[in-house]
């Protein structure tokens, strides 16, 4: 089978590794990829928003399956246009991928399926959001209503810093969505979906604000964990069956029914799961943990679901172990980060760990320089949490990139346990 993995960051980074291992995927493109992927796989330019650019080269390289990373191409129809050109293809529709590309969609999903979620509201005129923000509180959740990348979102006690994060979105054009807090810690779960066929991977913990303790403003992610040792195998049962199957029940009967991956992120209170956001991919950090565990062929559980045969699949077979990601990021992240800065000290090789690249160029004279934000993902397995845990930052303190900065706090609530959930009401 030969893949066509359309993205350029750590996660695209991470499939293909995952892909390599699969002794059914003869041939693997990436595109636009990055340095460390052309490392391990053919990299070809391309416009990942652009359908004819997609469907050209993967017409051209001769795709069996096209996998799509990022939200945008999904949310603009991609995977559409490369089904109709006869293509298999792991991404769901332009349709069904509004369960992320607009949360007030998503809301009014898991309303009708049932499915427990934050009370919100939506403002999208700026005389509105004064009166709107006296009805929530005292934590405020404040959203953009669109993709955002995992940072347009504000969660603070501070009602001014709501107000302006609320009104910064209003005068970009944004509709905003406001939301009642869940408390309780967090979980993100990754299903394959196939209409109403469900199969959930391991859960995996993010770690979304820039500094350890969980302090500053929200990221992209600093990084992941998996599996978590503090959550029964009991919630995770109930977190597929009262809210994923729901959900994707809920959208084939609306007639837009789901193929892919959904990424359901929750909140673990004292009434029981209740989710936070939907997203309509493999999430990152997440991804580069949970894949680093997988045992089953990559390739054979994305052409199931691609193709409407996932119900016909073995359940995905795991490693023994923990895996942890630890984000390195460029200075000035989650701001508009410093790049153009050499990097050195990746290309040492260490057991069970791996050097993922998510914001990376090749300089014109030679040279590895950082051309992001999130710039290198450590990827290390151990025998438990702590092992891993030891591995990843052993690994990252061995990589020099001016300015840069990471979290040493990565799992480390979990190793101590620290992590319970709350007594049900």
């Amino acid at each position: 089978m030969r893949v066509l993995v359309i993205g350029s960051g750590a996660r695209e980074h991470a499939l293909v590794v995952a892909l390599r291992r699969d002794p059914g995927v003869t041939a693997i493109c990436a595109a636009p990829g990055n340095p460390g992927i052309a490392q391990q796989a053919q990299v070809r330019p391309v416009d990942p928003t652009s359908a004819e650019s997609v469907v050209g080269l993967a017409t051209d390289y001769e795709a069996d399956l096209v996998v799509i990373g990022p939200e945008v191409p999904l949310v603009l129809g991609i995977a559409d246009a490369v089904r109709a050109a006869g293509i298999a293809c792991f991404g769901p529709s332009a349709a069904a991928a509004r369960i992320e590309g607009s949360k007030a969609f998503a809301k009014d999903v898991m309303v009708a399926a049932g499915v427990r979620t934050a009370h919100s509201e939506i403002v999208d005129h700026p005389g509105e959001l004064d009166a709107a923000l006296d009805r929530f509180g005292p934590t405020w959740v404040v959203k953009d209503d669109g993709l955002a990348a995992g940072k347009g979102v504000v969660v603070t006690t501070d009602r001014s810093a709501a107000r302006d994060h609320g009104a910064e979105l209003l005068e970009q054009g944004h509709p905003v969505l406001l939301e009642s807090f869940l408390d309780g810690p967090e979980v993100s779960l990754f299903c394959l979906v196939d209409g109403e066929t469900v199969i959930p991977l391991l859960p995996a913990q993010d770690h979304k604000r820039v500094g350890d303790g969980d302090t500053g403003p929200n990221t992209g992610g600093m990084g992941a964990y998996t599996p978590l040792p503090w959550l029964p195998a009991d919630s995770l049962r109930e977190i597929v069956e009262d809210v994923v199957k729901p959900v994707a029940a809920e959208m084939v009967r609306r007639g837009v029914p789901f193929s892919g991956l959904l990424y359901a992120g929750l909140a673990m209170g004292q009434a029981g799961p209740a989710v936070i956001e939907f997203n309509c991919r493999f999430g990152d950090p997440e991804t580069q943990a949970v894949l680093a565990l997988l045992d089953s062929p990559l390739g054979e559980l994305l052409n199931a679901t691609a193709t409407g045969t996932l119900a016909r699949v073995q359940a995905p077979r795991w490693r023994d172990g923990s895996a942890i990601t630890v984000v390195l990021a460029a200075e000035n992240y989650p701001g508009r980060p410093r790049t153009g800065d050499l990097i050195a000290g990746v290309e040492a090789v260490e057991p069970n760990t791996e050097v993922l690249h998510a914001g990376t160029a090749q300089r014109a004279g030679g040279g590895l320089i950082s051309a992001g934000g999130r710039v290198l993902n450590v990827v290390a397995t151990g025998a438990d949490l702590t092992e891993a845990r030891a591995r990843a930052y052993e690994r990252i303190t061995k990589i020099k990139l001016p300015g840069s900065h990471y979290r040493t706090d990565i799992a480390l609530p979990a190793v101590e346990d620290r992590i319970a959930l709350p007594t049900r009401v």
